[in-house]
C-alpha cells in the first residue's frame, strides 16, 4: 500500500473510532451519576461500554492493515486480534486483553456502575484508539 493509502486508512478510521466513543461518552451522561461516583443507570453503562468497544475494533482492524496483517474476517472475538496482535507488538495485546475485561466484560456484560472503572476502561481505549491517529486529522 503507498503511503497516501495507508494515510486515508488511520484517517477514516480514527474519526470512526473517536465518533463511537465520542456517542459512548454521551451515552455515559445520560446514565447520570449519585454522589458515591455510580452511575444511576446500568443499561446506559453497558450500551456505552459496548459502543466504546466497537471503536477500539474499529481502530484494531486499521492498526492490522497498517502493520501488513489481515483483520479477523468473520469473527469480532478479540481474542483473535489478541492473537494477531500479539504477533506485532506484545504489549498492546497485553493491554488488549485487560481493555476487554475492563470495558467489554465489567462493563457491557455486567453493566458495572463504578464511574472509576468505566473511566479507566475509556481511557484505556483512548490509548488503543490513538495507535492509529494520523499525522493531521481531518
Amino acid at each position: 500500500m503507498s503511503q497516501e493509502e495507508l494515510q486515508k486508512i488511520k484517517q477514516k478510521n480514527y474519526a470512526e473510532a473517536i465518533r463511537y466513543m465520542e456517542k459512548a461518552k454521551k451515552t455515559l451522561e445520560k446514565a447520570g451519576l449519585d454522589e458515591d461516583h455510580h452511575y444511576n443507570s446500568c443499561r446506559k453503562v453497558r450500551n456505552a461500554c459496548k459502543k466504546a468497544h466497537h471503536g477500539v475494533l474499529i481502530a484494531l482492524d486499521a492498526y492490522l492493515l497498517l502493520n501488513g496483517m489481515e483483520k479477523p474476517k468473520v469473527s469480532k472475538k478479540v481474542d483473535d486480534y489478541i492473537g494477531q496482535i500479539g504477533k506485532i507488538d506484545k504489549q498492546l495485546s497485553k493491554d488488549l486483553d485487560n481493555l476487554y475485561h475492563t470495558l467489554y466484560m465489567l462493563g457491557c456484560h455486567d453493566g458495572i456502575q463504578s464511574a472509576r472503572a468505566v473511566e479507566i476502561g475509556f481511557d484505556e481505549a483512548y490509548e488503543v484508539i490513538d495507535k492509529i491517529k494520523p499525522a493531521q486529522t481531518v
